[in-house]
């Protein structure tokens, strides 16, 4: 079983200025829970119950959300409002939750080298919070446990998209060797319409092997200037199997406005609110 996840949580979240400039992008609420949560709640479904979390400056309210609040629980304490803390509680409960910070903002795969302190050598899972994902049955890291335990290697969600936005991911190559399942050959960052290789992009899930460390280590500083999880995995790929797999279910881009829109509207109608 893959027992930690980890919490790339240090972005700025420029899109969402100036909410964002006092608050963590990953605490903006769709309906009543911030979207860590509903991160965290993904990784517990899936077995998971050590949380990495990888932050910077200004993130403290990151750490307050996944502790105790005493002086809040006493004044709720036998009123008709206690039960809205159930869910949370239920993870500070059954959760361990540790930190460490960026500090410098060098790309996902900076973030993800970053967290190896908190990781050491094991398989782990990655959530990118603002990619919030809802899936058929069981939940997109549910699915991908599930495969790992089969074929034991790296493997990335990955989505069709409108062949337009291809500069917008990183987009994969590959031969499917079952259905739904890549056998990645090819892995670009954020390519030209007109130089990608698919319009199969990877989003906000991972399942990495711990060698990527030392991968990551090794990695220059790819497109924007940034050390890059995908330049990463395709040096893993040319070496041994990393898998992309197309997940069942719904993924809602909340690092942007529209999206964000999208995914509360969705998560409402579900609601019995």
């Amino acid at each position: 079983m893959i027992k930690k996840c980890l919490f790339p949580a240090a972005g700025y979240g420029t899109r969402f200025l100036p909410a964002t400039k006092a608050m963590p992008k990953e605490m903006l609420p769709v309906l009543t829970k911030p979207l860590i949560q509903y991160g965290v709640e993904e990784a517990v479904e899936a077995g998971m119950h050590t949380m990495a979390i990888v932050t910077g400056r200004g993130k403290r309210a990151l750490e307050d959300h996944f502790d105790v609040s005493y002086e809040l629980e006493h004044q709720i304490k036998g009123s008709d409002k206690e039960h809205y803390l159930t869910e949370i509680r239920a993870l500070i409960d059954h959760c361990t939750f540790s930190y460490t910070r960026q500090n410098e903002m060098k790309g996902l795969g900076h973030a993800i080298l970053t967290g190896e302190t908190l990781i050491g050598n094991e398989p782990f899972a990655v959530i990118l919070a603002d990619d919030l994902c809802d899936g058929e049955g069981n939940g997109i890291l549910s699915q991908m446990t599930a495969l790992y335990e089969r074929y034991k290697c790296s493997i990335v969600a990955i989505e069709e998209i409108d062949p337009s936005h291809t500069n917008r991911y990183g987009i994969i190559e590959g031969k499917e060797i079952e259905e739904g399942v890549y056998k990645i050959t090819n892995m670009v960052e954020k390519p030209d319409p007109e130089h990608a290789p698919s319009n199969l992009a990877i989003i906000g899930r991972y399942i990495l092997t711990p060698d990527i460390f030392q991968i990551l280590e090794n990695t220059p500083a790819g497109k924007g200037g940034e050390i890059q999880i995908t330049d990463a995995l395709m040096t893993q790929a040319q070496n041994k199997t990393v898998l992309a797999y197309k997940f069942k279910g719904k993924r809602f881009d909340c690092g942007s406005v529209e999206g964000f829109v999208e995914a509360t509207n969705y998560f409402y109608e579900k609601s019995n609110l």
